[in-house]
């Protein structure tokens, strides 16, 4: 089955710079770490942490990426680097920095082979919706975590992540889980 897909429209799919951009202007202590995981003579493995604060001893989110060495022209003369670059897209994705209507990053969908890039295009403005959403996501995960820990039964913290999945929970929903579960940990909070 052939990569390319005639419908492909880059300005579908966000730079993973730019993805990067946001993370660091939303958490500017967090930190996104990178390991090699393998490399042979053909093939690069990266692993992509990203933590949203240097206290951070877990992971906020992770991604993976694989490429082939001379499977393209970008992998032809940076498959290391270009391997890297998307286990980063892949991490900041899962913790909801796409900033696009589709998953995978420019990056990922020009080395598929689907498109080429131009490098001197310049970049192109964020949906700003998608990214307030991304946003509000975010924050509720942030919530979620401190409920859980505060006490928040398990089950019902499952079923608040099962709500967010997707993208057809508007923002004004999720803008009022979020004020519910601040509203929550404010009533578990101890007196000062």
């Amino acid at each position: 089955m052939p990569k390319t897909d005639a419908r492909f429209d880059p300005s579908e799919y966000a730079l993973v710079a730019d993805r990067i951009a946001l993370f660091y202007e939303r958490h500017p202590t967090g930190r996104i770490v990178t390991e090699l995981h393998s490399r042979t003579e053909r093939e690069v493995t990266f692993r992509a942490l990203v933590y949203r604060s240097a206290e951070d001893a877990v992971p906020a989110a992770t991604g993976w990426a694989s490429e082939r060495e001379g499977d393209g022209a970008i992998n032809s003369v940076a498959c290391l680097e270009n391997t890297e670059t998307s286990a980063i897209g892949r991490a900041l994705a899962n913790l909801g920095y796409t900033a696009s209507l589709r998953r995978p990053s420019a990056e990922e969908m020009a080395k598929a082979g689907c498109v080429r890039l131009v490098r001197e295009r310049a970049p192109r403005p964020l949906d700003e919706a998608r990214q307030r959403r991304a946003d509000a996501v975010t924050d509720v995960l942030d919530l979620l975590a401190r409920a859980e820990g505060a006490g928040l039964p398990p089950s019902r913290a499952a079923a608040l992540r099962g709500k967010l999945g997707g993208d057809s929970l508007p923002l004004p929903a999720l803008e009022r889980i979020e004020v519910a579960l601040r509203a929550w940990l404010a009533r578990r909070a101890p007196p000062r």
